[in-house]
């Protein structure tokens, strides 16, 4: 167990790290440059995640009814094991939406310099949506695009909505919590799903984390229809 953990405070820690050299860019005189560069690759991202969703193949899975309940959550799980197997580091993998603070950015594979400067990434040692655990997702507060800016003016009860090629996931918003880089339990499994965003805090440091936590709270897998067409439900 001490081997993954390890993994993921180092992933925590060095997202951190990230974050905050472009934060001391943006003082200097990066930010517009860092916004319009972001804006492209968004654009870039959105392209190819257009293309992912066209290529998704369910496989047998996707045959299957969808339904309300557990088979819905069932249903998930085999859907999302089966992306997971696509899966590249630094590729657009999805959207994540939260209207409360008019976000809306393709969301990318990995937490890594560059893949952090195309939108929020994925902590790729977190399960994805529909394993019924945790995912963990970085984004700046400052530079390229600043996705995360207004990561404070999130509230309890917002929602959360994270559409991947084979299912929508929403979540609502439990607590906030400012965090240390090291605290890694904040990822750890807690019995049901959830999302947790990060981001460095305050502005223009690393020394800690602001770190909203969601519960899920609905799950809309998608269906082949009458056309033999994989689409949103």
């Amino acid at each position: 167990m001490r081997r993954p953990l390890r993994i993921v405070s180092t992933a925590l820690i060095t997202a951190g790290v990230v974050l905050l050299a472009d934060a001391v860019l943006t003082i200097v005189w990066q930010e517009p440059v860092s916004a319009a560069y972001a804006s492209m690759q968004q654009s870039r991202a959105a392209g190819e995640l257009g293309e992912l969703e066209s290529e998704f193949d369910p496989g047998e899975v996707g045959q299957l009814g969808a339904g309300a309940g557990a088979g819905e959550v069932a249903r998930a799980r085999l859907l999302a094991e089966r992306f997971e197997q696509t899966l590249e580091k630094g590729q657009p993998i999805g959207r994540l939406e939260i209207d409360s603070i008019g976000l809306s950015k393709v969301l990318m594979n990995g937490t890594d310099t560059k893949t952090l400067q195309n939108g929020p990434g994925r902590y790729p040692q977190t399960p994805l949506p529909g394993f019924g655990e945790t995912t963990g997702i970085a984004g700046h507060r400052t530079t390229y695009g600043a996705p995360f800016r207004k990561i404070n003016e999130i509230k309890d009860g917002d929602e959360i909505r994270i559409e991947l090629p084979y299912a929508a996931f929403t979540y609502v918003v439990q607590k906030h919590e400012i965090v240390r880089p090291s605290d890694v339990q904040i990822v750890y499994p807690v019995g049901y799903e959830r999302v947790v965003l990060t981001a460095c805090h305050p502005l223009y440091s690393a020394a800690q984390r602001w770190a909203v936590f969601a519960k899920l709270t609905d799950i809309d897998t998608f269906a082949i229809s009458g056309e033999g067409d994989w689409v949103a439900p």
